[in-house]
């Protein structure tokens, strides 16, 4: 895919990793939707800033309406709650599903027509290495991503006959707003859009884009001894 050719929706575009893919995008050429709960808060000069919340229908049907020559859906938008699935808050664990798992999905659901309509394109969610593996405390955040890479596989296959490519991005932590209370290894987002737009111009139906993403994708071929061996000492 020539991606100065393309027209491409990013939800999430006003801070962290979906400004940064919405700058690598405009830097390729292509046409930007910049999508964003308060579109005053996109600043990015070049984009058209879109008012977006991924988990109001009304919302997204609207985005339909006024990014109707999209050819790709950027899923970025996300929330961390950091609540946990037995003693959390279930508010804050519906947040974590109905933003990485159904609003995600109701992005797909809107876009995927007009992609077709527009002759063809792609989907790119932006996933998580949890979505393959949890270290116990993320809780109802790693469970909505296992569900959103779930999605992710399913839509592929229904969709590949519309001609629309739907790729999942693989990616540990970032150095962004959400991570600020972590204390581990962080990718640059700048270093991760790069690789992510460059995935989605290669056609990959799965981009890794870190270190860890590929030690843990190895690791799945072993089970449960091989991503969790504390269970076993």
């Amino acid at each position: 895919m020539d991606i100065s050719k393309q027209v491409v929706i990013v939800s999430g575009a006003n801070r962290g990793l979906g400004k940064q893919l919405a700058l690598e995008l405009l830097a390729r050429g292509a046409k930007v939707y910049a999508g964003a709960r308060n579109p005053e808060s996109v600043d990015l000069p070049g984009a058209i800033p879109l008012q977006l919340d991924i988990t109001n229908p009304q919302s997204v049907m609207t985005a339909t309406e006024i990014a109707s020559d999209a050819t790709v859906l950027i899923n970025n938008a996300g929330s961390s709650t950091g609540a946990s699935l037995l003693t959390g808050s279930l508010e804050y664990i519906h947040i974590e599903f109905n933003t990485h798992a159904f609003g995600a999905l109701s992005m797909i659901r809107a876009f995927a027509p007009v992609i077709e309509k527009n002759g063809g394109g792609s989907i790119l969610n932006i996933l998580s290495v949890l979505s393959w593996v949890s270290t116990g405390q993320e809780g109802a955040y790693a469970a909505a991503k296992a569900a959103e890479w779930g999605l992710t596989n399913v839509l592929r296959l229904e969709l590949a006959p519309k001609n629309i490519k739907v790729a999942g991005l693989h990616v540990g932590f970032m150095d962004t707003d959400m991570t600020t209370h972590v204390d581990a290894p962080k990718s640059s987002p700048q270093d991760i859009a790069k690789i992510a737009i460059d995935g989605i111009e290669a056609d990959l139906y799965e981009i890794i884009a870190d270190s860890i993403s590929q030690q843990v994708q190895q690791g799945l071929a072993g089970g449960v001894p091989a991503l969790y061996p504390q269970l076993f000492q």
